[in-house]
């Protein structure tokens, strides 16, 4: 008999813990990257794997674009669908998150990704939702996100593989996971990127996209942090619009 998986233990309410294990078990799939298994989910207290740390390189970086594409290629039934036994009032970080099922990404993206949050913030997004259509860029079917693609939930693991963990999971546009990842840094991110698009080519223009993408996550910083993030969300809005 091998040794023990060493277990991490979280506490926190029990939505925001369903809504974690719900997604962990989601973004389960073959030749996608791997995720901390869930052992229990049980009145707030999750148990999964601990995974231990390594280093970034180069190798693994490759490997992660290619997974993290597959994973996105497994598809949602619709954009904002929870994950199969999730909550829809989910969470990401500390602020709540609706996941409600919609047919249309830009008018989903709009009404309860950016408007809650911006009107929170006291931010003016109404140009930006009023052109979403024509910013959305070319329709795509939902993708299976993890959600909240910041650097700080994708660690590069001792046994040479990036695990992905503490999810936000829900149906979205794949572009919102690679717009968040862009947006706080990742190690060898262009490596990432390049053998990402070797198995799920980006649209064009998905470059000019990114800041419609990380307007999301700014705003959602700006009402958890306030500070710096309001400015940088009042920037990502403008440079949106420009395109």
């Amino acid at each position: 008999m091998g040794p023990r998986t060493a277990l991490r233990t979280k506490r926190q309410s029990p939505q925001a813990t369903a809504a974690e294990a719900a997604g962990l078990r989601w973004l389960r799939v073959p030749g996608g990257p791997p995720v901390p298994f869930v052992h229990s989910c049980d009145d707030g207290l999750l148990v999964i794997d601990e995974i231990p740390h390594g280093t970034p390189n180069l190798q693994a970086a490759v490997t992660f674009g290619r997974r993290l594409a597959t994973l996105h290629l497994a598809g949602a039934p619709a954009f904002g669908a929870p994950p199969p036994g999730g909550p829809r009032e989910a969470t990401i970080g500390a602020a709540p998150m609706r996941n409600e099922p919609a047919p249309s990404w830009p008018e989903w993206f709009a009404s309860q990704r950016i408007e809650p949050y911006a009107s929170q913030a006291g931010i003016d997004v109404r140009e930006v939702c009023a052109r979403i259509g024509d910013l959305a860029g070319p329709p795509e079917p939902p993708a299976r996100l993890h959600g909240d693609l910041w650097s700080g939930n994708v660690l590069w693991g001792a046994d040479g593989q990036v695990w992905l963990i503490d999810p936000a999971a829900h149906g979205g546009h794949r572009e919102s996971d690679l717009a968040m990842l862009q947006l706080f840094g990742c190690p060898f991110l262009d490596h990432v990127l390049g053998a990402y698009k070797e198995v799920a080519p980006l649209a064009d223009g998905w470059q000019a996209r990114v800041p419609l993408h990380q307007l999301f996550p700014l705003l959602a910083h700006a009402v958890m942090f306030g500070g710096g993030y309001r400015s940088e969300a009042v920037a990502a809005a403008r440079a949106a619009l420009r395109g």
